[in-house]
């Protein structure tokens, strides 16, 4: 714990509106996170995405079948999102939007502040996708995401590469860990924070608190969120 609060502040400066990825990177990768090169939490992460995918393969089948019924298009969705130090890969989730809602993006309102995308009545849902969301079900594809190593079960939200263009100094800072299918802003509010700059306070708080009991007690809580479906929209 001690490292991550010596550690310095990224010295780019905030003004500056094109910031130069290399640098970004380079300032980050020389004080990496402790959680990066933990085999306790990778043997934790492949345990939890085996049996994650498991459950996907069990629930893929009446998804699928309810997809076929009421859109009628692909029952995957993939997106090129941003991972440790801002390296890209591709997200998987169950779709839970009309095929090429991506291109419709600019049509919605956005309902939070910051360098997020949010909208609580987006209507590029479908009715089911919005039964997935709920009950967070559309998230389950990305246990193969953790399998492969992109992510971990705990960290922080994988941001959207447009986002990520626009980033300060100190939002890349929430970079220094894998992305997480659940963290810390994901068990307490979930959908309902909608200040960019209070998610952020949120993963670099994970990161000043990280430890295996601490990734544990998260999942735990994240279990008791999602049955419960709070925050969820």
């Amino acid at each position: 714990m001690s490292e991550i609060l010596s550690q310095p502040s990224l010295t780019v400066s905030p003004s500056t509106l094109k910031m130069n990825y290399s640098i970004m990177v380079e300032q980050l990768q020389e004080y990496s996170h402790p959680a990066v090169n933990s085999w306790s939490k990778r043997c934790v992460d492949i345990v939890g995405a085996l049996i994650g995918l498991v459950i996907t393969f069990l629930v893929a089948i009446p998804i699928a079948i309810a997809m076929s019924i009421c859109d009628r298009g692909p029952l995957f969705y993939s997106q090129t999102r941003c991972g440790l130090y801002g390296k890209t890969f591709r997200i998987w989730k169950f779709r839970s939007m009309i095929v090429g809602a991506d291109k419709l993006k600019h049509l919605v309102k956005n309902e939070a502040k910051g360098h997020i995308f949010k909208a609580v009545n987006d209507p590029r849902i479908t009715p089911l996708g919005r039964f997935l969301r709920h009950t967070s079900l559309d998230e389950l594809p990305q246990f193969w995401n953790v399998l492969k190593g992109e992510m971990s079960l705990v960290g922080t939200r994988p941001p959207t590469v447009d986002e990520v263009a626009n980033y300060q100094p100190h939002h890349w800072e929430r970079l220094r860990v894998k992305p997480g299918i659940t963290g810390e802003w994901q068990v307490n509010g979930r959908s309902q924070i909608t200040d960019f700059e209070k998610i952020v306070q949120m993963d670099l708080d994970y990161q000043r608190k990280w430890s295996i009991l601490y990734d544990l007690v998260l999942i735990l809580k994240t279990i008791g969120v999602v049955f419960s479906k709070k925050g969820a929209y």
